[in-house]
């Protein structure tokens, strides 16, 4: 009976070995990868592309990688959005999926247009467009999906506006409510102050919202400094926590959980604050209107306002280990311990793959293995005036190592959209994972 138990063994062993290839494969092709290029349709004064890769091909192929699917915003979209607006979609610019990963929702952060797509078909649903707001403007620069897949919160830059969109991903039902938005340029805050005021908070255009696990407040950043936090449960929503400009830093786009606290940026970028690397943390909990300002407190991390430094996207590593901050203008990453908020280390992100990356937004695997990064082109159509300009748009492809301390480039996919007159004119910018199992 040892032999017959024996041999049994080894047959199960080379069984589960030689299965075990297969059954990899198949883990590592259960996501994809989409990749926005701000730049109009070729010929066209609107559009845009989104290019969908496999992930098994980005990480297997590396630099070769093709996509599975590319989508032409200048086809459907626009046809969509013009019939249900009355203009066309401009600059392709955020991207983010629902929490059940069916579908994906685009901010156009030229038109103000926001278009939902169903993410399996790449078909587009629905065109929104946002309200007007200060000055007669309007821009859909981010937007952020509530835990519960109930609601789209959307940035709306120019216009100064938070504007809610309900979602039913289920019937594909989704509307805007007027009600609930807030105008960030005209309202006062619940100590009576205004939300927008020359020294408090000098310049409320809303760059990024972002909702922890936990469901709670959406954080809203501001291009001249400061925060607002918001129940956006409320109609219309309200504010539970406001900071002002020397508590947080202008031009966050960056907010990432990790150990029960969320981490935010600040950049440079605009005229007024062309160079600037900060970052910050807050907790999750603990915002009420009936709290004073700049309450919780904020914890300060890092800071450099040396000349070539733009903090934007943020990633967190495998278990909330490590924090990534990017800084497109240095080609660098600066890591963060994800418990402590201590600063432990730098990635450089320049390479035999480019010199000047550029690296704007990241995306990580499902395991956590691989981040990926949206890198610039030399003609940038956001973030200027100096701090985008790239020489390789496309996605740089990275090994997380350490707990997500270290890592290393392994490839780029470059992208290209070059005009009638040979200029290169392609510009990636969101870029987002997506979970196909």
């Amino acid at each position: 009976m040892g032999k017959w138990r024996a041999a049994i063994v080894a047959v199960l062993a080379l069984f589960v070995l030689g299965a075990g290839a297969p059954f990899q494969e198949a883990a590592e092709k259960s996501y994809e990868v989409w990749l926005v290029d701000q730049s109009n349709t070729n010929g066209l004064a609107h559009g845009g592309t989104v290019s969908v890769y496999s992930g098994r091909d980005v990480t297997k192929q590396l630099s070769s990688a093709r996509p599975v699917h590319v989508i032409d915003l200048g086809g459907a979209t626009s046809s969509l959005c013009l019939a249900r607006t009355g203009s066309v979609p401009v600059r392709p610019h955020m991207i983010v999926f629902n929490k059940a990963d069916t579908h994906a929702a685009l901010a156009f952060v030229a038109s103000g247009h926001v278009v939902v797509f169903d993410a399996r078909t790449r078909q587009p649903l629905t065109c929104l467009l946002t309200e007007v707001g200060a000055g007669g403007a309007r821009q859909a620069h981010a937007l952020w999906p509530t835990e519960d897949d109930r609601y789209l919160i959307v940035s709306n830059q120019n216009g100064k506006k938070l504007e809610r969109v309900s979602t039913d991903y289920a019937s594909n039902t989704f509307v805007q409510q007027p009600a609930a938005t807030i105008d960030l340029a005209g309202c006062t805050t619940p100590n009576g102050v205004p939300c927008q005021s020359p020294v408090l908070r000098p310049d409320n255009a809303p760059i990024c919202p972002f909702i922890a696990s936990d469901n709670g407040p959406v954080f809203v950043s501001l291009r001249g400094g400061g925060m607002l936090v918001v129940d956006w449960h409320t109609t219309p929503m309200s504010i539970v926590g406001e900071y002002d400009a020397t508590r947080i830093p202008a031009n966050g786009c960056g907010f990432i959980e990790a150990k029960g606290t969320v981490f935010g940026n600040g950049g440079g970028g605009t005229p007024a604050n062309l160079d600037q690397f900060s970052v910050f943390r807050l907790p999750m909990g603990g915002y009420s209107p009936a709290n004073p300002p700049n309450t919780p407190a904020v914890q300060a991390l890092f800071d450099d306002d040396s000349p070539e430094r733009d903090a934007h996207g943020v990633l967190a590593s495998a278990g909330e280990h490590h924090v990534w901050a990017g800084d497109r203008d240095a080609n660098v990453a600066e890591v963060f311990d994800g418990a402590s908020g201590a600063h432990v280390g730098t990635v450089d992100l320049v390479s035999p793959f480019s010199a000047d990356p550029t690296v704007d937004l990241f995306a990580v695997s499902p395991d956590h293995k691989w981040a990926f990064a949206s890198t610039r082109g030399p003609n940038p159509l956001s973030g200027d005036p100096h701090s985008s300009h790239g020489s390789d748009p496309g996605m740089l492809i990275l090994k997380l190592t350490g707990d997500g301390k270290k890592g290393t480039v392994e490839g780029l996919i470059r992208i290209s959209n070059v005009d009638a007159g040979g200029v290169q004119r392609a510009d990636a910018h969101g870029i987002r994972v997506r979970r196909t199992d």
